[in-house]
Formats: C-alpha cells, sequence, structure tokens
C-alpha cells in the first residue's frame, strides 16, 4: 500500500487529491480494526471458557478410551493433577484456542480488510482460493492427529505391560493432544505452498513433479522429526498423506499450466545448456513487379566553378 503524504505545518497531515491514505489515517484505521478484532477474540474467550470442559473432555477421548485409563475401583477414567490451579489454567488455555476458532470470521475479516486495498484483482482471487482451501486442509489434519493419538497411545500403553500402573498428568496430556493436532494441521497446509509457487510462475507442473523423490523423502524425514510418539504409525501416517497432497498440488499445477498455455513455447523443450536448432531453410522470395518510368529523367546542369578570390598580401594581417 502507497501512501500519498503532503503535509501542512509541523506535523498535520491532511488526505492526497487522488483520495489515498496517509500514514496518520492508516495507524488509525489499524488500531480500530485491532480493537474490534480483540473484542471479538475476547467475546469467543467467554464462550470458550464455558464449553472448556466439554472440549477437554473430547480431547480426553483418545485415552479414556483405552482399558489402561480406567480406574479399577470407581469404573472411569481420571488423570492426575500435579498443582492446585493446574485443572483451573489448563480450562483457560484451552477456552482461548476455542475462542480463537469462534471469533475466526470476525479477526480473518478485520486482517482481511486491511490487506485487501493493497492488493490487485488477481491478488485478491487467490487469496480469496487459497483461504478457501487452508480450513479444511486443517481440519483433515487434526482428524488424522486423533488417528495418530489413539494408535499411538494404544502401542505406548501396550509396551509398559500389565505390571505398571499408568496415571498421565492431565496438563501434558492435553498439551501433547493440542500440539500434535495444530502440527498436522500446520503440516496439511504443505500443498498450498506448492500450488503458490506454480500459481506465480516460479516452479513449473514439470518441474514439480522431478522433485517426487525429494520430496518423499523430506516429508518421511519430516514426519521421523516432528511426531512426538516413537511408533511407526504416527510418522508413516503424516508422509503418506503428505506425499497424496503433493501430488494432488502437482496435478493441478498441470491444469493450471494447460490452461495459461506453459510448455509451449518456441524454446521450452530445450535445457539451459543446450544449443537451440537454427531453421537454416530458406524461403523462395517472388519478384517484384517492373517499375516504369512515367517521364525521362533530365541531367542535371553543369555547375559553373567559383570564381578565384584575389588576395593581398596585406590581408594576412
Amino acid at each position: 500500500m502507497a501512501f500519498a503524504l503532503r503535509k501542512r505545518g509541523p506535523s498535520t497531515f491532511e488526505r492526497a487529491a487522488d483520495g489515498s491514505m496517509t500514514l496518520m489515517e492508516h495507524i488509525r484505521e489499524l488500531r480500530n480494526r485491532l480493537f474490534r478484532a480483540s473484542l471479538a477474540i475476547l467475546v469467543g474467550f467467554g464462550f470458550g471458557i464455558w464449553l472448556a470442559t466439554p472440549v477437554r473432555v473430547l480431547l480426553s477421548k483418545p485415552y479414556c478410551d483405552l482399558p489402561q485409563s480406567i480406574d479399577p475401583l470407581t469404573g472411569k477414567c481420571k488423570f492426575v493433577q500435579l498443582g492446585v490451579a493446574d485443572v483451573f489454567l489448563l480450562n483457560l488455555k484451552i477456552g482461548l484456542w476455542v475462542g480463537l476458532i469462534i471469533a475466526a470470521p470476525i479477526w480473518l475479516y478485520q486482517l482481511w480488510a486491511f490487506i485487501a486495498p493493497g492488493l490487485h484483482r488477481h491478488e485478491r482471487r487467490y487469496a480469496y482460493i487459497f483461504t478457501g482451501l487452508a480450513a479444511p486442509l486443517f481440519a483433515a489434519g487434526a482428524v488424522l492427529a486423533f488417528f495418530v493419538t489413539t494408535k499411538g497411545l494404544e502401542f505406548l500403553l501396550n509396551v509398559s505391560g500389565d505390571d505398571i500402573a499408568t496415571n498421565l498428568e492431565v496438563t501434558r496430556y492435553i498439551s501433547f493432544v493440542t500440539n500434535l493436532i495444530l502440527l498436522f494441521g500446520v503440516a496439511f497446509e504443505f500443498p498450498l505452498i506448492v500450488l503458490m509457487l506454480n500459481f506465480v510462475g516460479l516452479a513449473s507442473a514439470k518441474r514439480l513433479l522431478s522433485w517426487w523423490r525429494v520430496a518423499i523423502f523430506v516429508f518421511f524425514a519430516f514426519s521421523a522429526v516432528v511426531t512426538p510418539t516413537p511408533d511407526p504409525f504416527g510418522m508413516t501416517a503424516l508422509a503418506l498423506c503428505l506425499s497424496a497432497l503433493y501430488f494432488a498440488a502437482v496435478g493441478v499445477a498441470f491444469l493450471n499450466d494447460r490452461r495459461r498455455g506453459r510448455g509451449q513455447e518456441v524454446y521450452a523443450g530445450i535445457a539451459d545448456d543446450e544449443v537451440s536448432p537454427l531453421d537454416l531453410s530458406s524461403e523462395p522470395v517472388p519478384t517484384g513487379a517492373r517499375i516504369e518510368a512515367s517521364a525521362p529523367i533530365a541531367a542535371p546542369e553543369p555547375v559553373a566553378a567559383p570564381a578565384p578570390i584575389e588576395r593581398r598580401y596585406d590581408d594576412m594581417t
């Protein structure tokens, strides 16, 4: 966004003649939109506190569905609380996350309304497309994280054996699940980066497809590092899903290249270090029509030589 400023006096800024906003007006608009977004998050936080307990029960479901989590005396799933205020602080944390999700349409709109005036029309169209794809991809990653959590806990708790009593601390368990959901959700946004590289013209679909071996290796290495559980289920599931999303993004890139006519250029099939072929075939040139002179051209008249200039000996002085 370009600022058109015109100063009158030491600190007074006025609107330019073309209608563009001044620097102080941009700052005021940013302040107003931040205030509205913060107010929406505060209201969402109030609803999040009310929903904190049901959400905590939902996040505890992968562990509570296992037989190791059932207390033999009460027959219910129980966690351990090490601090007096641990559950209270955990509810505040869950309420904040839920409030951010509830208020997401408002604070995302405020962010978009501040950025959109500085974008071109095609940039706005791309932003709509990528934003519309980001939400379902993140949700798909969250669902996969729940599946991985269930299988991972079942594997880890069975390794410990029946002679060891397992009591999980509630804050560490909820942090484990939420971090896994956030990690898988962000990882599922990777195909959008691939599509962005293709849409802006930095990488063609053929080049993206030629990187598939490197991409799969990076996916498995990334999954092995970031997956918190040592079992092979989470790592393999995340790597396979990322690989499938990568090939799906490459397929969309092929459609985009065909729509834009990429790869049909004159030198598209020539490598960077390859000499381009030259077309040496000659084309016949037809003979032009004869031009007839309308009148004979007269010979030029002779030009008389100039008369010699007489000089006296004193002209040089």
